[in-house]
């Protein structure tokens, strides 16, 4: 085995890692949106009673799942505007609840992670609407998140 493919072969459990905390974050998101109840008592709850309750997670990817969580209900209002001007004739409310909670949370990313490069967020919503919604949003993900992206001027 090269360097190269040793070197990538043990960066993939990392990014493999972020993406369960990503879609932690997305559960606990979901448990919030739908359910209406704090964001920390969602996220107490889901660590201790939640699927990922029984999966062993590091605590520095709990800790990301947590933070990406809490930030985007921390954030949800500066977040949302900016997805309405980026779907034109879609009000935010009649999105599918996954995809908006995708968005919010990419979003999200593009402003507060910046060393997540631009083109990474919008890979890990595509495999998370890949994993919790329907072709179609994978679609339409990418298309609200390359329009933020860009207004963003994010790389």
């Amino acid at each position: 085995m090269t360097a190269g493919a040793e070197r990538r072969s043990a960066a993939r459990p990392v990014k493999q890692s972020r993406r369960r905390a990503r879609e932690a974050a997305v559960q606990m998101l979901y448990q919030w949106e739908v359910g209406r109840d704090p964001i920390l008592e969602v996220m107490r709850i889901f660590w201790t009673h939640g699927p990922s309750a029984s999966q062993a997670m590091p605590e520095e990817l709990r800790a990301f799942a947590t933070s990406l969580a809490g930030g985007v209900a921390a954030a949800v209002a500066d977040i949302d505007p900016m997805i309405t001007e980026a779907a034109e004739n879609w009000r935010i409310e009649r999105m599918n609840v996954m995809d908006r909670l995708i968005l919010r949370l990419a979003i999200y990313e593009f402003l507060h992670e910046p060393a997540t490069p631009a083109k990474v967020v919008i890979n890990e919503a595509l495999e998370l609407a890949r994993t919790f919604s329907t072709d179609d949003s994978v679609r339409f993900i990418n298309g609200i998140l390359d329009a933020v992206r860009r207004t963003l001027q994010r790389a």
